[in-house]
C-alpha cells in the first residue's frame, strides 16, 4: 500500500501559504480621502471601495463599543464582495460631555458644534475592523485621543464655518487642515483624530500576516 501524500508539506506548504497571502487584496472600505492618505503611509498597495452601511450614532452602546460595532458593520458590507481579501473599515466620532458628535450637515450645525467644543477638551474615538474574507478572521479595536481646543472668538468660528471645511468632519473641524490652528494640544494618536489610528492599525495588520514595508 502506498503512503498517502497530503496537499502540501514542508517548504511546499510554506510557499503555498505565502502565495495565498500575496494574492490577497487589501481593500479600504471608506470613501474618506483622509483615511486613504493615512493608509498610503504604510506603503501597502490597496484599493478603495466605499461601504454603503448607514451608521447610526443612536445605537445603545458605550462609545468605544459603538465605534467598533460601526466599523465592523462597514467592513461586513464590503466583505461579501471579495473572496480573498483583507478589508479595513473605520468609524470616527467625537465624545463631549457624554454626548456623541458626528459630522455636521449644515453651516448652522457646524457652528453649534464648534461653540460647544470652544475652549474645552473632548475625545475623538475611532473604531476600526480588519477582516480576512478568506479565513473569516476578524479584529475590531477602538482608539481614543483627547483634544484640547483653544478659546475661539465668535469671528474665528464664523470665518471657519464659511470656509466649508467643517461640513464633512467629525466634530466640525479638520486637525490636518485650517482647523489645526484651534488645537492647543492633544493626548494620543494624531492620525486617530484624522480618522485612522495608524499605530494600532499596523499592529493589527501584522496579526493577519500583512507585512508593513
Amino acid at each position: 500500500m502506498g503512503l498517502g501524500v497530503g496537499p502540501c508539506s514542508g517548504a511546499v506548504c510554506m510557499n503555498s501559504h505565502r502565495d495565498t497571502e500575496a494574492r490577497r487584496k487589501i481593500v479600504l472600505a471608506s470613501a474618506s480621502p483622509r483615511r486613504k492618505e493615512i493608509l498610503k503611509l504604510t506603503g501597502l498597495k490597496f484599493s478603495v471601495r466605499a461601504s454603503d452601511y448607514e451608521e447610526d450614532l443612536d445605537l445603545l452602546f458605550k462609545p468605544r463599543e459603538l465605534a467598533r460595532h460601526l466599523s465592523r458593520k462597514k467592513a461586513e458590507a464590503v466583505a461579501n464582495k471579495y473572496s480573498n481579501a483583507i478589508i479595513i473599515a473605520a468609524d470616527t466620532f467625537i465624545v463631549f460631555k457624554n454626548k456623541l458628535l458626528g459630522k455636521p450637515h449644515t453651516e448652522k450645525e457646524a457652528g453649534k458644534m464648534l461653540r460647544r467644543l470652544n475652549g474645552k477638551a473632548h475625545s475623538v474615538i475611532t473604531g476600526f475592523t480588519i477582516m480576512d474574507t478568506g479565513s473569516d478572521k476578524i479584529l475590531s479595536r477602538s482608539v481614543e485621543t483627547k483634544v484640547y481646543f483653544k478659546k475661539l472668538s465668535a469671528e474665528d468660528i464664523r470665518i471657519y464655518v464659511k470656509s466649508k471645511e467643517p461640513l464633512d468632519k467629525a466634530g466640525a473641524y479638520a486637525i490636518q487642515g485650517r482647523g489645526s490652528v484651534f488645537i492647543e494640544k492633544i493626548e494620543g494618536d494624531f492620525f486617530n483624530v484624522m480618522g485612522l489610528p495608524l499605530s494600532a492599525l499596523t499592529g493589527g495588520l501584522k496579526k493577519f500576516g500583512v507585512r508593513i514595508k
